[in-house]
Protein backbone atom coordinates (compact mmCIF):
# COMPACT_ATOMS: atom_id res chain seq x y z
CA UNK A 1 0.00 0.00 0.00
CA UNK A 2 2.92 2.38 0.81
CA UNK A 3 4.64 1.67 -2.54
CA UNK A 4 1.99 3.38 -4.71
CA UNK A 5 2.33 6.87 -3.05
CA UNK A 6 6.10 6.56 -3.42
CA UNK A 7 5.80 6.01 -7.19
CA UNK A 8 3.41 8.94 -7.49
CA UNK A 9 5.81 11.13 -5.50
CA UNK A 10 8.71 10.21 -7.81
CA UNK A 11 6.62 11.01 -10.89
CA UNK A 12 5.73 14.42 -9.47
CA UNK A 13 9.40 15.04 -8.58
CA UNK A 14 10.54 14.16 -12.12
CA UNK A 15 7.86 16.41 -13.62
CA UNK A 16 8.87 19.36 -11.43
CA UNK A 17 12.55 18.77 -12.27
CA UNK A 18 11.81 18.79 -16.00
CA UNK A 19 9.82 22.02 -15.62
CA UNK A 20 12.67 23.63 -13.66
CA UNK A 21 15.28 22.67 -16.25
CA UNK A 22 13.02 23.93 -19.05
CA UNK A 23 12.61 27.28 -17.32
CA UNK A 24 16.37 27.56 -16.79
CA UNK A 25 17.06 26.66 -20.43
CA UNK A 26 14.61 29.29 -21.67
CA UNK A 27 16.22 31.85 -19.35
CA UNK A 28 19.72 31.01 -20.65
CA UNK A 29 18.60 31.29 -24.27
CA UNK A 30 16.93 34.61 -23.50
CA UNK A 31 20.15 35.87 -21.90
CA UNK A 32 22.21 34.76 -24.88
CA UNK A 33 19.86 36.40 -27.38
CA UNK A 34 19.48 39.68 -25.48
CA UNK A 35 20.60 42.45 -27.81
CA UNK A 36 23.40 44.79 -26.83
CA UNK A 37 21.95 48.33 -26.83
CA UNK A 38 23.30 50.47 -29.67
CA UNK A 39 23.51 54.21 -30.10
CA UNK A 40 23.98 54.95 -33.81
CA UNK A 41 23.76 58.74 -33.51
CA UNK A 42 27.45 59.23 -34.36
CA UNK A 43 28.03 58.37 -38.01
CA UNK A 44 29.78 59.85 -41.04
CA UNK A 45 26.65 60.79 -43.07
CA UNK A 46 25.25 62.73 -40.13
CA UNK A 47 28.50 64.63 -39.52
CA UNK A 48 28.84 65.33 -43.25
CA UNK A 49 25.35 66.83 -43.37
CA UNK A 50 26.32 69.12 -40.49
CA UNK A 51 29.54 70.46 -42.02
CA UNK A 52 29.04 70.46 -45.81
CA UNK A 53 27.50 73.95 -45.90
CA UNK A 54 30.54 75.56 -44.25
CA UNK A 55 33.05 73.15 -45.81
CA UNK A 56 31.74 72.21 -49.27
CA UNK A 57 35.16 70.89 -50.28
CA UNK A 58 35.12 68.22 -47.54
CA UNK A 59 34.82 64.67 -48.85
CA UNK A 60 34.08 61.67 -46.59
CA UNK A 61 36.93 59.17 -46.51
CA UNK A 62 35.86 55.73 -47.67
CA UNK A 63 36.89 52.22 -46.72
CA UNK A 64 38.88 51.20 -49.80
CA UNK A 65 41.88 48.92 -49.43
CA UNK A 66 44.70 50.43 -51.52
CA UNK A 67 46.76 48.30 -53.87
CA UNK A 68 49.74 46.81 -52.11
CA UNK A 69 47.95 46.34 -48.80
CA UNK A 70 46.31 43.29 -47.28
CA UNK A 71 43.63 43.25 -44.64
CA UNK A 72 42.38 40.88 -41.96
CA UNK A 73 38.88 41.72 -40.75
CA UNK A 74 36.95 40.98 -37.57
CA UNK A 75 39.57 38.91 -35.80
CA UNK A 76 38.43 37.96 -32.28
CA UNK A 77 40.90 39.28 -29.71
CA UNK A 78 38.93 38.40 -26.57
CA UNK A 79 35.79 36.51 -25.61
CA UNK A 80 33.90 37.65 -22.52
CA UNK A 81 31.98 34.56 -21.34
CA UNK A 82 29.53 36.09 -18.91
CA UNK A 83 28.14 39.50 -19.78
CA UNK A 84 24.52 40.61 -19.24
CA UNK A 85 24.15 39.97 -22.99
CA UNK A 86 25.63 36.49 -23.01
CA UNK A 87 28.98 35.51 -24.47
CA UNK A 88 30.62 38.52 -26.09
CA UNK A 89 33.37 38.48 -28.74
CA UNK A 90 35.50 41.58 -29.25
CA UNK A 91 37.06 42.18 -32.67
CA UNK A 92 39.84 44.01 -34.44
CA UNK A 93 41.03 44.54 -38.02
CA UNK A 94 44.62 44.54 -39.29
CA UNK A 95 45.92 46.33 -42.41
CA UNK A 96 49.51 46.14 -43.59
CA UNK A 97 51.67 46.14 -46.73
CA UNK A 98 51.95 42.92 -48.69
CA UNK A 99 55.46 42.04 -47.60
CA UNK A 100 57.19 39.93 -44.98
CA UNK A 101 58.78 42.83 -43.12
CA UNK A 102 58.35 43.11 -39.36
CA UNK A 103 56.50 46.41 -39.00
CA UNK A 104 55.73 48.99 -36.30
CA UNK A 105 52.03 48.94 -35.45
CA UNK A 106 49.39 51.56 -34.74
CA UNK A 107 46.24 50.72 -32.77
CA UNK A 108 43.27 52.97 -33.58
CA UNK A 109 40.47 53.60 -31.06
CA UNK A 110 37.26 55.16 -32.43
CA UNK A 111 35.32 58.03 -30.90
CA UNK A 112 31.64 58.64 -30.23
CA UNK A 113 31.32 59.91 -26.67
CA UNK A 114 32.08 56.46 -25.19
CA UNK A 115 28.57 55.36 -26.28
CA UNK A 116 28.38 55.51 -30.08
CA UNK A 117 30.54 54.83 -33.14
CA UNK A 118 32.39 51.65 -34.08
CA UNK A 119 35.77 50.51 -35.37
CA UNK A 120 34.71 50.81 -39.01
CA UNK A 121 34.99 54.61 -38.64
CA UNK A 122 38.76 54.23 -38.10
CA UNK A 123 39.31 51.92 -41.07
CA UNK A 124 39.82 54.60 -43.79
CA UNK A 125 42.44 56.41 -41.67
CA UNK A 126 44.06 53.07 -40.84
CA UNK A 127 44.36 52.28 -44.55
CA UNK A 128 45.92 55.68 -45.31
CA UNK A 129 48.53 55.20 -42.59
CA UNK A 130 49.27 51.58 -43.55
CA UNK A 131 50.40 52.82 -46.98
CA UNK A 132 53.33 54.52 -45.23
CA UNK A 133 54.70 51.16 -44.09
CA UNK A 134 52.87 50.35 -40.86
CA UNK A 135 50.51 47.71 -39.54
CA UNK A 136 47.34 49.52 -38.48
CA UNK A 137 44.74 48.01 -36.20
CA UNK A 138 41.25 49.49 -35.58
CA UNK A 139 39.69 47.85 -32.53
CA UNK A 140 36.23 47.32 -31.06
CA UNK A 141 35.50 48.04 -27.40
CA UNK A 142 32.48 48.01 -25.09
CA UNK A 143 30.52 51.27 -25.09
CA UNK A 144 28.77 52.83 -22.10
CA UNK A 145 25.30 51.46 -22.89
CA UNK A 146 26.81 47.99 -22.62
CA UNK A 147 29.44 48.46 -19.92
CA UNK A 148 30.63 51.69 -18.27
CA UNK A 149 34.17 52.65 -17.27
CA UNK A 150 36.60 50.91 -16.88
CA UNK A 151 35.40 48.17 -19.27
CA UNK A 152 36.74 49.93 -22.39
CA UNK A 153 40.17 50.29 -20.79
CA UNK A 154 40.29 46.58 -19.99
CA UNK A 155 39.17 45.78 -23.56
CA UNK A 156 41.90 47.90 -25.15
CA UNK A 157 44.65 46.56 -22.89
CA UNK A 158 43.45 43.06 -23.79
CA UNK A 159 43.65 43.92 -27.51
CA UNK A 160 47.26 45.07 -27.10
CA UNK A 161 48.19 41.83 -25.35
CA UNK A 162 46.52 39.81 -28.14
CA UNK A 163 48.41 41.76 -30.80
CA UNK A 164 51.71 41.02 -29.09
CA UNK A 165 50.84 37.35 -28.62
CA UNK A 166 50.06 37.04 -32.36
CA UNK A 167 52.76 39.39 -33.60
CA UNK A 168 54.63 36.76 -35.61
CA UNK A 169 51.51 35.76 -37.51
CA UNK A 170 50.85 39.33 -38.66
CA UNK A 171 54.41 40.63 -38.92
CA UNK A 172 54.35 43.14 -36.04
CA UNK A 173 57.34 44.48 -34.13
CA UNK A 174 56.26 44.25 -30.49
CA UNK A 175 58.82 46.86 -29.46
CA UNK A 176 57.25 49.46 -31.75
CA UNK A 177 53.56 49.72 -30.95
CA UNK A 178 51.73 53.05 -30.79
CA UNK A 179 48.15 53.68 -29.74
CA UNK A 180 45.99 56.39 -31.24
CA UNK A 181 42.42 57.49 -30.71
CA UNK A 182 39.95 60.05 -31.96
CA UNK A 183 37.76 62.13 -29.61
CA UNK A 184 36.61 59.76 -26.83
CA UNK A 185 39.02 57.27 -28.39
CA UNK A 186 41.80 59.83 -27.95
CA UNK A 187 41.00 60.07 -24.26
CA UNK A 188 41.08 56.27 -24.04
CA UNK A 189 44.32 55.96 -26.00
CA UNK A 190 46.00 58.53 -23.75
CA UNK A 191 44.78 56.82 -20.60
CA UNK A 192 45.85 53.38 -21.82
CA UNK A 193 49.29 54.70 -22.81
CA UNK A 194 49.99 56.70 -19.65
CA UNK A 195 49.05 53.71 -17.45
CA UNK A 196 51.67 51.38 -18.94
CA UNK A 197 52.49 48.71 -16.37
CA UNK A 198 49.80 49.64 -13.82
CA UNK A 199 48.05 46.44 -12.73
CA UNK A 200 44.78 48.13 -11.71
CA UNK A 201 44.04 49.01 -15.36
CA UNK A 202 44.86 45.60 -16.86
CA UNK A 203 41.75 43.54 -16.22
CA UNK A 204 41.83 39.79 -16.91
CA UNK A 205 40.30 39.52 -20.36
CA UNK A 206 41.66 37.38 -23.19
CA UNK A 207 45.40 36.92 -23.46
CA UNK A 208 47.02 37.58 -20.07
CA UNK A 209 50.61 36.40 -20.49
CA UNK A 210 51.96 39.39 -22.43
CA UNK A 211 52.47 43.07 -21.63
CA UNK A 212 49.98 45.74 -22.66
CA UNK A 213 52.57 48.53 -22.69
CA UNK A 214 52.85 50.76 -25.76
CA UNK A 215 55.76 52.89 -26.95
CA UNK A 216 53.94 56.00 -28.24
CA UNK A 217 50.58 57.77 -27.88
CA UNK A 218 48.62 59.78 -30.46
CA UNK A 219 45.70 61.79 -29.13
CA UNK A 220 43.38 63.23 -31.80
CA UNK A 221 41.02 65.74 -30.19
CA UNK A 222 40.63 63.70 -27.01
CA UNK A 223 40.35 65.10 -23.48
CA UNK A 224 43.46 64.65 -21.34
CA UNK A 225 41.92 65.58 -18.00
CA UNK A 226 38.29 65.45 -16.93
CA UNK A 227 39.16 67.54 -13.89
CA UNK A 228 40.86 70.39 -15.76
CA UNK A 229 38.95 73.70 -15.44
CA UNK A 230 38.13 73.75 -19.16
CA UNK A 231 36.41 70.39 -18.69
CA UNK A 232 34.71 70.95 -15.35
CA UNK A 233 33.37 74.34 -16.44
CA UNK A 234 31.36 72.84 -19.31
CA UNK A 235 27.62 72.87 -18.60
CA UNK A 236 26.37 69.30 -18.71
CA UNK A 237 23.01 67.56 -18.78
CA UNK A 238 22.42 64.61 -16.43
CA UNK A 239 22.78 62.20 -19.37
CA UNK A 240 25.98 63.79 -20.69
CA UNK A 241 28.23 61.15 -22.33
CA UNK A 242 31.05 61.50 -19.79
CA UNK A 243 28.61 61.38 -16.86
CA UNK A 244 26.99 58.25 -18.28
CA UNK A 245 30.35 56.58 -18.91
CA UNK A 246 31.88 57.45 -15.54
CA UNK A 247 28.78 56.54 -13.56
CA UNK A 248 27.96 59.98 -12.23
CA UNK A 249 28.86 63.65 -12.26
CA UNK A 250 32.12 65.04 -10.88
CA UNK A 251 30.37 65.81 -7.58
CA UNK A 252 29.07 62.24 -7.41
CA UNK A 253 32.24 60.41 -8.53
CA UNK A 254 35.29 62.70 -8.24
CA UNK A 255 37.46 59.61 -7.76
CA UNK A 256 36.61 58.20 -11.20
CA UNK A 257 36.84 61.57 -12.95
CA UNK A 258 40.41 61.83 -11.68
CA UNK A 259 41.25 58.16 -12.25
CA UNK A 260 40.10 58.28 -15.91
CA UNK A 261 42.26 61.35 -16.64
CA UNK A 262 45.46 60.51 -18.50
CA UNK A 263 47.15 63.67 -17.20
CA UNK A 264 46.90 62.32 -13.65
CA UNK A 265 49.05 59.28 -14.52
CA UNK A 266 51.69 60.94 -16.72
CA UNK A 267 55.21 60.97 -15.29
CA UNK A 268 58.89 60.99 -16.25
CA UNK A 269 58.48 57.54 -17.88
CA UNK A 270 55.60 58.56 -20.15
CA UNK A 271 56.17 57.62 -23.79
CA UNK A 272 56.36 60.14 -26.70
CA UNK A 273 53.05 61.79 -27.56
CA UNK A 274 51.48 63.46 -30.60
CA UNK A 275 48.47 65.76 -30.24
CA UNK A 276 46.27 66.65 -33.22
CA UNK A 277 43.66 69.28 -32.39
CA UNK A 278 40.55 70.71 -34.00
CA UNK A 279 39.45 74.31 -33.61
CA UNK A 280 37.34 73.42 -30.55
CA UNK A 281 39.41 73.97 -27.40
CA UNK A 282 37.07 72.00 -25.10
CA UNK A 283 38.40 68.75 -26.57
CA UNK A 284 41.91 69.60 -25.39
CA UNK A 285 41.17 69.94 -21.67
CA UNK A 286 44.32 69.27 -19.69
CA UNK A 287 46.59 69.21 -22.73
CA UNK A 288 48.52 72.41 -21.99
CA UNK A 289 49.33 71.21 -18.48
CA UNK A 290 50.50 67.84 -19.79
CA UNK A 291 52.66 69.23 -22.60
CA UNK A 292 54.26 71.57 -20.08
CA UNK A 293 55.20 68.57 -17.96
CA UNK A 294 56.42 66.58 -20.98
CA UNK A 295 58.71 69.46 -21.88
CA UNK A 296 60.04 69.62 -18.32
CA UNK A 297 60.66 65.87 -18.32
CA UNK A 298 62.39 65.95 -21.71
CA UNK A 299 59.81 63.64 -23.33
CA UNK A 300 59.41 64.06 -27.07
CA UNK A 301 56.04 65.41 -28.15
CA UNK A 302 54.40 67.28 -31.01
CA UNK A 303 51.24 69.40 -31.22
CA UNK A 304 49.40 70.38 -34.42
CA UNK A 305 46.24 72.43 -34.77
CA UNK A 306 43.68 72.07 -37.57
CA UNK A 307 42.10 75.51 -37.79
CA UNK A 308 38.64 74.27 -38.72
CA UNK A 309 35.46 74.08 -36.68
CA UNK A 310 35.07 70.38 -37.43
CA UNK A 311 35.58 68.09 -34.49
CA UNK A 312 35.87 64.76 -36.42
CA UNK A 313 38.11 66.25 -39.12
CA UNK A 314 39.89 62.89 -39.57
CA UNK A 315 36.77 61.48 -41.25
CA UNK A 316 37.10 63.78 -44.28
CA UNK A 317 39.52 64.74 -47.02
CA UNK A 318 41.64 66.86 -47.04
CA UNK A 319 42.14 66.66 -43.26
CA UNK A 320 42.33 62.87 -43.16
CA UNK A 321 45.32 62.97 -45.52
CA UNK A 322 47.05 65.56 -43.32
CA UNK A 323 46.23 63.53 -40.22
CA UNK A 324 47.74 60.40 -41.76
CA UNK A 325 50.80 62.42 -42.75
CA UNK A 326 51.38 63.80 -39.26
CA UNK A 327 50.93 60.37 -37.68
CA UNK A 328 53.21 58.60 -40.17
CA UNK A 329 55.96 61.21 -39.75
CA UNK A 330 55.72 61.05 -35.96
CA UNK A 331 55.93 57.25 -35.89
CA UNK A 332 58.92 57.26 -38.21
CA UNK A 333 60.69 59.64 -35.84
CA UNK A 334 60.02 57.74 -32.63
CA UNK A 335 60.47 54.28 -34.18
CA UNK A 336 63.49 54.98 -36.37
Amino acid sequence: MAFFPFIQTMKIFRTLTLILFSVLAVHCVAQQSKQIPRDTSYNIPKVYSQIKKDYPYAIPVKDSLPAGLKGFRDLVYATLPNTPFGKRDLHLDIFRPKNETLLPALILVHGGGWRSGDKSMEVPLAQLIARAGFATIPIEYQLSLEAPYPAAVYNIKSAIRWIKAHAKTYGIDTNKIAISGTSAGGQLASLVGTTNGLAKFEGNQGETQTSSSVQAIIDIDGVISFVAPSSLNIERKPDSPDIAWLGGSYLQRPDLWKEASAGYWANEKTVPMLFLNSGFSRFHAGQDELTGSLKEWGIYHEVYQFNVKVHPFWLFHPWADETAGYISAFMKKVFK
